[in-house]
């Protein structure tokens, strides 16, 4: 029996009941397309699952607590600082500066990022040593919680250090239809995330990406069908909470219709109400459906909902009376990261933080100075632009979802048991799963998928990757080679330096900046065509997609020349894209092309076998390729 058939099998009892609910849902089973793409609004729902199980005890000890706060600590309490989860020694000034803050300002929570999850937990332990009340952690985990704890590699030898387990992009798992699989993967990413000390993942992504221009959502997006977002987020924020953690929407209203990257600068979604009601709003008012406990905001600009030309992020039109009293939310609202240039523009943090609190935000989330933020709360008291009952009101909730966690009798985790719970096998293996069935065959004009030509065949595999990512290209060859021995591997990198900083509260210059359009040196182009000319197949490899610093999202410069050169030399060309799912766009059309939705290791295997015909392809796109493939296409091998 094949190892894929294994790792089936294993998992058909956990997820048989969710791929029921899947195939009632759709009438054809969990890979079956929507049998419909209805978009009508949808309204609150009258039970809200997920609840706290002791609410009152949980509001008693937030009551007794708040009574001791003076105003500049309640403040503290809503404002939450980045921090890296790299290893640091006690002494060092990176780690020495973020425990001051937490310890003389008694900051009310931090969002970590990448590390390794040994050293994640020892670092949120520390921190949480460091805090007079205990500290809520959040971190983006928007495909499990290796999007934030991967271990890395070691230099120069190229050794993969480990880390937790990746689920491929929320476009894969749309890809897949299977909301079975995304509440396996909200379950794995609870377990993983808990484990490591976070309580709230930023995760799911509903907005619905139906703009391919779109610079910053694309993949991590279920997809451009308002109903499929809507299934597949609130089957993930039940996987996420049912095992123990907070999930977190984002990014209300929507951040799918933009071509702006609200990183750099003010997003605009230029539609009207009703537009949004019938397809931005709808996963979000789903997930509230489901009992989703948190929400994160959009840095944009939405006439339909608020004609000041604010960001929703400081509307209280936006985040009050349409999130809150239209649509039902009662949950923590967090701030998308207030150091970003589409909400900052150019006022100052003060003035931000307080607008901020005027819209209804609960989480101030990285300030670019933690201690601006925490005296513009306490001025904004004293001004009388709000009251401190409102600051009493966020940090109440604050509170009574740490007496949830048990935090108040025990906020540290055991950095032992984190190798027992992170990167198992059994949380693994639904993440493989889900990396197969989300392999999508959008074109294959000759049958050349699954491959069929001798194992001695010339085969060359060029991998187009940023140098900085040591892992593109490496598994999929591997897997290749074991067939085609005499496979030739080439890495082209654009010659541009990529900065995806956390901006000025991560420590950077103080702004996000725009990265340059990734072009390949024509030179480098040059020898790619005279290796690969009389090959019998040349795959084409790309790893570039959306970052937090793209202004467009293009094809890498060079890539036309690539493809054109390769088809002047009559060259059978297969084009992968492991980043960017609308990488055809502005592209020569080869034979073939496949999706494989991230460039993780897990994605990259399932990839290569499922052009070797050792995996069945069973994708569907949950997105249009304009010009080249609509919603729901998908060849089966």
């Amino acid at each position: 029996m094949k190892t894929s058939q294994l790792v089936r099998l294993s998992l058909s009892a956990a997820l048989v009941s969710a791929a029921c609910a899947t195939a009632a849902q759709t009438g054809r089973g969990p890979v079956a397309a929507p049998t419909s793409r209805r978009t009508e609004p949808i309204t609150p729902s009258m039970e809200i699952a997920s609840a706290p199980k002791n609410a009152a005890a949980d509001a008693a000890w937030a009551d007794s607590v708040l009574k001791t706060l003076t105003l500049r600590q309640k403040a503290a309490q809503m404002v939450w600082i980045w921090t890296l989860g790299d290893y640091t020694a006690t002494d060092a000034s990176g780690f020495t500066n973020i425990e001051r803050l937490v310890r003389e300002q008694e900051l009310g929570g931090i969002i970590v990022s990448v590390g390794g999850p040994l050293d994640i937990a020892a670092k949120v332990n520390a921190l949480q040593a460091a805090a007079k009340l205990p500290l809520l952690v959040g971190a983006d985990l928007e495909t499990g919680a290796a999007f934030r704890a991967r271990g890395g590699w070691f230099l120069p030898n190229a050794i993969e250090l480990g880390g937790a387990t990746s689920f491929p992009y929320q476009m894969g798992i749309g890809a897949t239809r299977d909301t079975a699989l995304a509440y396996e993967m909200g379950r794995v990413t609870a377990i993983e995330g808990r484990a490591m000390g976070i309580h709230m993942a930023f995760a799911p992504v509903l907005d619905v990406n139906n703009n391919p221009k779109n610079p910053v959502i694309a993949a991590r997006s279920f997809g451009e069908d308002p109903m499929l977002v809507s299934r597949l987020g609130a089957a993930l924020v039940r996987g996420i909470q049912e095992h123990g953690m907070l999930a977190t929407g984002k990014h209300f209203p929507g951040h799918g219709d933009t071509e702006q990257n609200s990183h750099l600068e003010l997003s605009r979604v230029n539609v009207s109400r009703a537009r949004l009601d019938s397809v931005e709003l709808r996963p979000f008012q789903a997930a509230i459906n489901a009992g989703v406990r948190g929400m994160m905001t959009f840095h944009g600009d939405l006439p339909a909902l608020d004609t000041t030309h604010t960001a929703a992020t400081l509307s209280a039109k936006v985040m009050t009376d349409l999130l809150r009293t239209q649509m039902g939310f009662n949950g923590l609202l967090v701030t998308d990261a207030l150091d970003m240039n589409g909400v900052l523009g150019n006022m100052t943090m003060a003035e931000a933080t307080q607008r901020a609190v005027v819209a209804g935000n609960d989480v101030l989330l990285m300030p670019s100075d933690a201690k601006v933020s925490i005296q513009a709360v306490v001025d904004g008291v004293a001004s009388g632009r709000f009251t401190e009952a409102r600051i009493d009101a966020s940090v109440k909730k604050l509170l009574m979802v740490k007496h949830e966690f048990g935090l108040d009798r025990e906020r540290f985790v055991s950095v032992e048991g984190v190798r027992s719970r992170v990167g198992v096998a059994a949380n693994v293996a639904p993440a493989r799963v889900a990396a197969e069935k989300a392999i999508t065959l959008v074109r294959d004009s000759l049958t050349l998928v699954p491959f069929k030509m001798p194992t001695a065949s010339r085969v060359v595999s060029i991998t187009v990757t940023p140098r900085v990512d040591l892992s593109a290209g490496r598994i999929f060859d591997a897997e290749l080679k074991g067939t085609f021995s005499n496979l030739l591997s080439l890495t082209l990198s654009p010659e541009t330096v990529a900065d995806n900083t956390a901006g000025a509260a991560g420590g950077g210059t103080g702004s996000y900046t725009i990265n340059p359009e990734p072009a390949l040196l024509p030179a480098s182009v040059d020898n790619a065509l005279s290796i690969a000319r009389g090959a019998d197949l040349v795959i084409v490899s790309s790893y570039i997609g959306a970052s937090t610093n793209t202004a467009a999202m293009v094809p890498t410069r060079g890539l036309r020349e690539l493809l054109n050169g390769l088809r002047a030399a009559n060259t059978k060309v297969v084009l992968v894209s492991f980043n960017n799912p609308y990488l055809q766009l502005g592209l020569p059309l080869t034979e073939a092309h496949l999706i494989a939705w991230s460039p993780w290791p897990l994605s990259q295997r399932a990839a290569a076998r499922a052009l070797l015909g050792k995996a069945p392809i069973t994708g569907q796109l949950p997105i249009t390729i304009p010009g080249v493939a609509p919603f729901g296409a998908g060849l089966r091998r």
